[in-house]
């Protein structure tokens, strides 16, 4: 186990990294087309709102529809993530100071993973399920070996903002409150470093290329990084960039395409090849009333089965964006702020979590609301699917994680 204090490669170093980009993943050809011209329209044009009827009271559901229930914290539960490989085992942090890797099937503790002082608000799994990984408010950073149950390598960096692995080699990117994004070498522990310019490094994503990866900044300033070689390859800042924290991040699967969501109530379309902003969706009226709460585009998604983005705020709107026409399609209302938003990988379904307690899963084509799953009597704060479709995880700040099943009993 490493715990040292690790300096930064040079260039000539990291050249000799162990990691080779180009052996572990496949290079994608990248279209340097730009697949969704600008528009001058306005972005409301056409909007068509959705959800008379599908809105929640805000009152919890007395209904349990989960299959299992997961009581092992004693406070808020943060984040959690399930192994993509076998699918029955998930790791799961909160603010108990805990991190829990569990069966999802029984509910059983695999094993816990020790020695946090802090909250943990990050949690990943490696490509193979061979390592977890978990991080905690104060900046301390475990990987554990999954097979041994056994801590293999930690670090303590700034107050760790994200964590993500990437998605064909044991490497962990990590983003911290100062600015700065890290990249090991699991479990050796070698490291490169991509230097910020002050705010805070508050989201990533690693491009399905395995080659680059997007992180958003407290300022509104967006950044595309080589990992190979350390280089910024674009910045979108300034009149393209965002006027305050960029809060999600998400990328297409043809790497052509990186989507940001921030607290100025927009949302951008940038080319991820040319760094070019490719349209601004405004989501400043969407939200629940008209009151002057909070608000702010918290989570947003690309579509990889329908030419569609989606975009979530904490004002309890998610809105359905065509990206050919750049115009909404329909606003699906929640009871509640909505904390995150994922695409089904098969079919135009989106899933969302909200405050109010509720997982829904939306038709993208008519913005319908087709199934909701309730339990929880608190606010979710994070969830996931399996890779196979079948269930999906909540944590909430009731101190459970919930598993609930998608497909229905006849399949």
């Amino acid at each position: 186990m490493s715990n040292q204090n690790i300096d930064e490669f040079d260039e000539e170093d990291f050249e000799s990294f162990a990691l080779n980009l180009e052996d572990v993943v496949n290079v994608i050809d990248l279209d340097d087309n730009d697949p969704h011209p600008d528009s001058d329209g306005d972005a409301n044009d056409g909007m068509e709102v959705d959800g008379e009827g599908a809105a929640s009271s805000g009152v919890i559901a007395d209904v349990d529809d989960a299959g299992v229930v997961f009581k092992e914290h004693k406070d808020s539960v943060f984040c959690v993530r399930v192994d993509p490989i076998t699918c029955t085992l998930a790791v799961t942090g909160g603010q108990d100071d805990k991190a829990i890797v569990w069966n999802i099937e029984t509910g059983q503790v695999v094993f816990e993973c020790t020695g946090h002082k802090d909250s943990v608000t990050s949690v990943g799994w490696s490509h193979d399920s061979v390592y977890v990984a978990t991080a905690d408010l104060g900046g301390l950073i475990k990987v554990w070996k999954v097979e041994s149950k056994e801590e293999v390598w930690s670090f303590e960096a700034g107050d760790v903002e994200w964590l993500q692995w990437h998605h064909g080699a044991h490497v962990l990117l990590v983003g911290t409150v100062d600015g700065q994004v890290w990249m090991w070498k699991i479990p050796g522990g070698d490291c490169k470093t991509f230097s910020g310019h002050g705010p805070g490094a508050l989201s990533g994503v690693v491009m399905p290329d395995g080659k680059r990866a997007g992180v958003g900044y407290e300022d509104g300033v967006i950044k595309i990084w080589d990992l190979k070689t350390g280089d910024c390859q674009h910045t979108i800042a300034g009149n393209d960039g965002h006027n305050s924290s960029v809060l999600s991040l998400h990328n297409s699967k043809d790497n052509s395409l990186l989507m940001s969501g921030s607290t100025d109530m927009t949302a951008k379309l940038i080319n991820a090849t040319t760094g070019k902003v490719i349209s601004t969706y405004d989501c400043s009226s969407h939200r629940i009333g008209s009151g002057d709460d909070e608000n702010s585009v918290e989570s947003v998604g690309l579509s990889g089965v329908v030419n569609y983005a989606a975009t979530g705020t904490l004002g309890g709107v998610m809105s359905i964006w065509d990206l050919s026409t750049q115009v909404v399609r329909h606003q699906c209302v929640h009871g509640d702020g909505i904390v995150k938003l994922k695409w089904d990988e098969t079919s135009p379904l989106v899933y969302t979590a909200s405050l109010d307690g509720v997982v829904r899963m939306w038709d993208a084509r008519s913005g319908k609301e087709e199934t909701r799953w309730t339990g929880h009597s608190a606010a979710i704060l994070d969830f996931d699917i399996t890779e196979d479709g079948d269930k999906l995880l909540t944590v909430c700040e009731d101190h459970t994680a919930r598993v609930f099943s998608i497909k229905s009993p006849d399949g």
